[in-house]
């Protein structure tokens, strides 16, 4: 395995009361992106819990950097998912009762990083730190969602329809700012999304169809 390869899914298999996916396997570099697409209820959003270590798969293996996720010990696991890991989910999970500053601050504190504000311009949510996350709107909660990620400067953003709460502008301008984010530094990216467009930005494409997960770009 060279030193490039940041994540490595190994026949990753996963059911619950039926079969999701079964022998999922695929490599990605620094610098490099890929789409998953399939069906709602394929089990998209499953397997992106289970490469970013939030679900464990019920066979196979994911390696981060070379190392079995799923056989770190948990303290470790977790310094990894705040420090490495940038997880975009379809909901915000911002802290309710808390400005945008503020929880900004948290993450900065949590990830030892310095606030980016050039990046917070480039989101459009400078003008919006002093309010609310109740006060926010859904587009605004989205983008101060992924500036708090990109905040602490991941190795790896998985991206659950990162856009699915923006208008077309908002959403193609938070689209390049994730894409230059992994031109600009060692990280990848890994997305989940229904959206027709967002996947031919990526370098790979994958589809997840009757079980497995084909690479169609």
């Amino acid at each position: 395995m060279t030193n490039d390869i940041l994540l490595e899914a190994n026949d990753v298999s996963h059911n619950f009361d039926y079969d999701l996916f079964k022998n999922v396997s695929f490599k990605i570099q620094n610098h490099s992106s890929l789409a998953i697409l399939g069906k709602s209820g394929s089990g998209k959003s499953t397997l992106l819990n289970i490469l970013s270590s939030l679900l464990h798969p019920k066979s196979g293996e994911v390696k981060f950097l070379g190392r079995n996720l799923y056989k770190i010990k948990n303290k470790e696991l977790l310094k990894i998912r705040r420090e490495d890991f940038g997880i975009i989910f379809q909901a915000h999970y911002l802290f309710r009762g808390f400005s945008a500053r503020e929880n900004l601050k948290i993450s900065s504190l949590l990830s030892k990083k310095e606030l980016d504000y050039e990046l917070l311009e480039k989101m459009d949510i400078t003008k919006v730190l002093d309010l609310g996350v109740g006060e926010l709107s859904g587009g605004q909660q989205q983008r101060l969602s992924v500036a708090r990620i990109l905040s602490k400067k991941p190795k790896i953003i998985f991206a659950d329809e990162p856009s699915g709460n923006l208008d077309q502008e908002n959403s193609k301008n938070l689209m390049k700012i994730l894409f230059d984010y992994v031109k600009y530094n060692e990280a990848a990216l890994i997305l989940v999304t229904h959206e027709n467009d967002l996947p031919n930005f990526c370098d790979k494409i994958y589809k997840l169809e009757n079980l497995e997960l084909k690479e169609i770009k």
